[in-house]
């Protein structure tokens, strides 16, 4: 056993600092034989809980402690104390390190860790003297580092001082105080440590020797010192920056201890003296519910919720029958013997505060395979109906705490959390931290700006990175040749990716959950230590959601989801313009209308099913209900994709493949799904079928293949063989049904969760197929602040029909609001103007009645609200063009308006009255006001105003500058630059369309110049990278505002689609060079002597060289196109689409190129590097 105990430890929870990893600190303390091991982070207690697990799954003795920050003098001052022209050492904050001896002293430290971020705040979480005293009982204190309260006075010469310090943590501490020593090979350390040792001869107080570990490896110190660059915003070669001028802060073994301290008499012993002194064990597993307040005549939860549970059966079904009772007594009976009846009531008390406050609430994963919640309200789906399973939920063969996850209007959460504090006790209830931590991407560019490397330099390396969900860079590496080439490489390519594998997964920073919170049965800090982040009022715990199970606390989470709130005011708008009450619970979820939205792929806007690439798979899937969404939202995910997984159902579900199974018993489990496993809760119900395991233990195996682990699943091969030979199938047939159950529930999900996400989706395309404009006029409201996704949701309007209205001082309101058939777009969603500001001019306009001009604006609203640059950005957006005057005048007039109206309103607000105020806009007397006459100044260009629309909005409202080739972009596209993601493949061949608004030239390693390029249509933007040699072809196409057609492919290389061109042509060209006919669509009945010949007469007119077809829509055989004669060729105009449209009795008409690779196409793909490349990405003739 070793002679040496490491009591001075920094992890990776001291952010940003330390770069020691928990596992790996037990692994050494291990391997080194050392029969303990301390945790003292900077200022917090992060990783207690993970520490105390990990250390003593490792067979050694875990210590909890803490540097603390001490301040100077009280913990509420808040300004550095200055001698001269330097700040006094005795003014500065210290550390200090306290150790948790038994139970009191961890409630000790998480108390003062607590104050430490709610009360000492000052750039670090600082305690003082008087914290120490008040929690000094059960902790073992020592001096700390060179930064510690006597070591800092030692340095700076005020020995006195330091002595003083001494005798008061002395006073404080008593025998529990040590003097540390260090030795780090640092210039003051010999001159501290003689100083400690005379201080422990002069008090009385015994000598520990220690090393500030920060890393594990001496080897590990340059990346450590990458890292506090990291933290301090600072380039490795700045000689400015803070740096340890040592790299021996590493975790020592014993051996070199000794070679430091041996001659220190009980210096090293000391370690193990204290190590062995520890009594403290962490109380795991034991859970501590809040008390519920129970109503007048129940002297128990479970009476109670029995009570509430019977009487919501009731009215939840029609008929109660002996099934459900049983159901209901069955899930009763396992809550009561777990002891959960109180967090039921709980939950259900929020629940209906929610719906009594009319908040829109669901709830997601397993818990809605809970009747219990079902009857109590807290759900809204039947689990019973869904074939959903209460054992996925609770397992009543394992206690595990239950966790009912709720998703709630997100604007409404804090309301919902403001009641549970108001409930429990401000003292009781806290939101839950959660940790961000540097993944491989960030990692790489994180350490490459400490390198001081460009930033292209750094976006070449992190682009090469897979996108893949949780990639670390070990996988990376020997997934991607370039990327392992730079690594062995060297150089300072290599470096860069040296240090981000040293600091890959290290915790960055410190947040607030965005669902979490927990409930204590007492005050907050006798159960788990606090945090407050340094920008908000919150407070919340310093142990994340994922343990706070261990240490028996109940974790509730409260999800803001937006689409809850688009729901709410979506029905809100809805009763406003039609008086129609919706109710969310009865909307029939086998809605004929709805259910056709789905099979047309129109699900924009709608939860789980928005993205482009859904579309199609709904368009090939065809819903015929609810079962279907809930099996689509369960496969649309990485594994099932991949593995093809969502084609096989389909092709099942239409007959063109043969459902089949194993053996006939999997029938029952998989009969909804055409013989796949979809869902964990069907691999469960198989081990149940075949091999006889209860839901229970069905449970143990999904966990098992879940997390992947291979002993226990050979273990569960066993056993599951040998119950489904016991019941009669045959060993072979069992060992590939397990087989089959480990690979698809690697990526099986979990059904309760699907099926609640799916009842929103169909409630939400519900109201968009019954109340599109309300919907829509919600849904734009709620993505106010992303622009990307209001472009999108603006092209979806138009789609359905649907105008937008642009913003109008004298119409709009904050948000979206119905205007007839129409939204009317909202003042806030306007760059630079806030709410109060809409507020002031929404008031102002209910007051004074419409705005004819911004004189009678200016004179109305709050100018110290409405400023100057509001209203120029309301001029420049177009919200006042239903005043007098076009822009430019407004904007010509507007600093003189302005001044007129302040100078009027800062008159009224003393009291004082001027001639004009007489009369007029001002007042009531007799002199009328002379407003300023517009100025007959120019309009501004069409292209000036679209422009100041886009770079206030975002988008363009009023007009667009594509719009006079909306024909040219539908016929001769493939695709929109927002749903590049529907083509399909790594390099399909693609031709969009669009404005080009950047252009982003650089310099490829050939010397030559080619260029990032974003392209933007009505659907949005995206990029489009012309390599050097179409850029040198095409250069002169590729400007600002240009219009262009762009053939090419698609690149699915990095995170986002792009698409790589190797042709560029003309929007203005594209109609003379690509169109190859006009398609004109009838009906069959319509195709008649008098449409025929007014379509001959139409087509006679306009002579030219394109083809016309026209298209028949038959009963029986489809769509038959019959080409017309050469004779009838036509010029394909506007003109001539319009006149076809109007006035032939044309279903539709189009225009049509042909197949864009067929040779016909008008299109001629640039030569790189002397061969073709077409468009679809292969160069021509050798296939590279």
């Amino acid at each position: 056993m070793s002679s040496f105990v490491h009591l001075h430890n920094h992890t990776h929870y001291s952010l940003l600092d330390g770069a020691s990893r928990i596992e790996d600190l037990a692994e050494t303390a291990k391997a080194f034989d050392m029969p303990a091991i301390a945790m003292t982070d900077h200022g917090n207690m992060f990783g207690a809980v993970e520490f105390y697990k990990t250390v003593t799954a490792a067979g050694l003795r875990p210590i909890i402690g803490c540097e603390l920050y001490l301040a100077p003098g009280s913990r509420k001052e808040r300004r550095p104390v200055r001698s001269g022209d330097r700040l006094d050492r005795s003014a500065q904050t210290t550390h200090f390190v306290v150790l948790a001896k038994n139970a009191t002293g961890y409630r000790n430290l998480m108390k003062l860790t607590s104050a430490g971020y709610l009360e000492g705040f000052y750039y670090k979480p600082r305690v003082d003297m008087e914290l120490l005293e008040k929690h000094s009982e059960g902790l073992i204190a020592t001096s700390a580092c060179a930064k510690g309260p006597l070591a800092n006075l030692v340095v700076d010469g005020q020995i006195d001082r330091a002595r003083t310090k001494c005798a008061q943590l002395k006073e404080i501490f008593g025998s529990n105080f040590y003097l540390e020593i260090q030795d780090h090979g640092l210039e003051f350390d010999k001159t501290i440590n003689n100083a400690m040792i005379d201080f422990s001869r002069e008090f009385d107080l015994p000598i520990v020797a220690t090393n500030d570990a920060h890393y594990l490896k001496q080897g590990d110190a340059p990346a450590q010192d990458v890292l506090v660059c990291i933290q301090t915003g600072k380039e490795l070669n700045d000689p400015k920056r803070l740096r340890f001028a040592t790299d021996s802060l590493y975790f020592k073994n014993a051996e070199e201890m000794s070679q430091l301290f041996g001659h220190v008499s009980g210096a090293l012993a000391n370690t193990v003296s204290i190590a062995e002194s520890i009594e403290f064990e962490l109380e795991m597993g034991q859970f501590k519910f809040p008390h519920f307040p129970l109503p007048e005549g129940y002297d128990s939860a479970d009476a109670y919720l029995r009570k509430l549970s019977f009487d919501g059966m009731e009215k939840r079904y029609d008929a109660v029958t002996p099934e459900l009772k049983a159901r209901l007594e069955y899930e009763l009976g396992v809550i009561g013997q777990m002891g959960y009846p109180s967090y039921f009531l709980i939950v259900e008390d929020i629940a209906r505060f929610a719906a009594e406050q009319g908040i829109p609430l669901m709830t997601r994963g397993s818990g809605l395979g809970c009747m219990v919640a079902y009857v109590l309200g807290i759900t809204n789906i039947d689990p019973i109906e869904y074939g959903l399973l209460f054992e996925r939920f609770l397992n009543p063969e394992r206690v595990s705490m239950p966790d009912i996850d709720i998703d709630l209007a997100d604007r409404e959460r804090d309301k919902v959390i403001n009641y549970v504090v108001e409930k429990y006790g401000k003292n009781s209830v806290a939101q839950i931290i959660t940790f961000g931590t540097m993944g491989a991407k960030a990692a790489i560019r994180d350490v490459g700006r400490v390198l001081g490397m460009s930033y292209g330099d750094v976006d070449r390396v992190a682009k090469l990175v897979p996108g893949e969900l949780k990639i670390t860079l070990d996988r990376a590496l020997d997934q991607v040749p370039e990327l392992k080439q730079m690594a062995d490489g060297g150089g300072t390519e290599g470096q860069l990716i040296q240090y981000a594998r040293t600091l890959e997964g290290l915790a960055r920073h410190a947040s607030v959950h965005a669902a979490g919170v927990v409930i204590t049965p007492g005050e907050l800090t006798d159960y788990v230590p606090l945090y407050k982040p340094s920008n908000k009022d919150t407070i919340v715990t310093q142990y994340p959601g994922e343990l706070m199970e261990d240490i028996g606390l109940p974790k509730m989470d409260f999800l803001g989801l937006q689409n809850l709130s688009v729901i709410q005011d979506a029905i809100a708008m809805i009763k406003d313009t039609t008086g129609d009450e919706i109710e969310l619970d009865d909307i029939p979820l086998d809605d004929p209308k709805t259910l056709d939205l789905f099979r047309r792929g129109e699900t924009t806007g709608i939860f789980q099913f928005h993205s482009g690439w859904l579309h199609e798979f709904l368009r090939r899937l065809r819903p015929d209900g609810v079962d279907d969404l809930i099996a689509m939202n369960a496969l649309c995910r990485p594994g099932p994709l991949n593995g093809g997984v969502v084609d096989d159902y389909i092709d099942r579900k239409h007959g063109r493949k043969e459902v089949t199974y194993h053996h006939a018993v999997m029938e029952t489990a998989l009969k909804e799904t055409y013989g796949l496993i979809v869902y964990q809760e069907q691999a469960m119900q198989i081990a149940r079928d075949m091999a006889g395991y209860t839901l229970g233990r069905a449970d143990f195996l999904r966990k098992a293949m879940a997390k992947k682990q291979p002993d226990v699943m050979a273990e569960e091969r066993r056993n599951f063989v040998d119950g489904a030979v016991e019941n009669g199938i045959e060993k072979g047939i069992a060992e590939e049904v397990f087989g089959l159950i480990e690979y698809f529930g690697g990526y099986a999900f979990n059904k309760s969760h699907s099926a609640g996400y799916a009842v929103l989706a169909f409630q939400e395309a519900y109201l968009k197929v019954h109340y599109p404009v309300p919907f829509m006029a919600a849904l734009l409201s709620n993505t106010m602040s992303n622009t990307e996704e209001i472009v999108v949701l603006i092209n979806e309007c138009r789609k359905m029909g649907i105008e937008v209205l642009p913003p109008d001082v004298n119409r709009s309101d904050k948000t979206f609001v119905v205007e007839g058939p129409s939204i009317r777009f909202g003042l806030c969603a306007i760059k630079n103007v806030g709410q109060a500001a809409v507020e002031s001019i929404v008031e102002a306009r209910k007051e004074h009645g419409t705005f004819e001009d911004v004189f009678g604006l200016c004179e109305h609203i709050d100018l110290r609200l409405v400023n100057k640059r509001v209203l120029e950005s309301l001029i420049q957006a177009g919200a006042c063009d239903s005043l007098e005057g076009h822009r430019s005048q407004l904007m010509d007039v507007l600093d003189s308006v302005i001044e007129g109206a302040q100078t009027r309103q800062q008159a009224r607000e003393k009291g004082q009255t001027s001639l004009f105020d007489l009369d007029g806009v001002g007042g009531s007397a007799g002199l009328e006001v002379h407003k300023p006459v517009l100025p007959m100044v120019p309009r501004w260009p069409a292209s000036q105003e679209l422009g100041l629309e886009k770079e206030l909005l975002g988008f363009y409202v009023t007009g667009h500058p594509l719009k006079e080739y909306e024909e040219d972009i539908r016929a001769f596209t493939t695709a929109e630059m927002r749903r590049l993601e529907l083509a399909n493949g790594r390099q399909d061949g693609v031709v969009v369309g669009g404005i080009v608004t950047e252009i982003k030239p650089i310099v490829d390693r050939n010397g030559k110049t080619m260029a990032f390029v974003t392209l933007e249509d009505f659907s949005g933007s995206g990029e489009v990278l012309v390599f050097s040699e179409p850029y040198a072809l095409y250069r002169d196409l590729v400007s600002i505002d240009a219009l262009i057609l762009v053939n090419g492919h698609l690149s699915k290389k990095e995170e986002d689609n792009k698409v790589i061109a190797s042709e560029i042509i003309a929007l203005t060209d594209a109609r003379d060079r690509l169109a190859r006919s006009v398609v004109v669509s009838m009906e069959y009945e319509k195709v008649g002597d008098e449409n025929l010949a007014s379509l001959k007469d139409v087509l006679e007119t306009y002579p030219g060289k394109c083809d016309v077809v026209l298209e028949v829509s038959t009963a029986d055989h489809g769509e038959i196109g019959v080409r017309a004669g050469n004779h009838l060729q036509v010029r394909p105009t506007d003109e001539l689409l319009k006149t076809l449209r109007e006035s032939t009795g044309a279903k539709r008409v189009r225009l049509a190129g042909a197949p864009v690779h067929s040779g016909e196409s008008g299109w001629k793909p640039v030569e790189m590097n002397g061969r073709k490349r077409n468009g679809r990405g292969r160069w021509n003739g050798d296939g590279n």
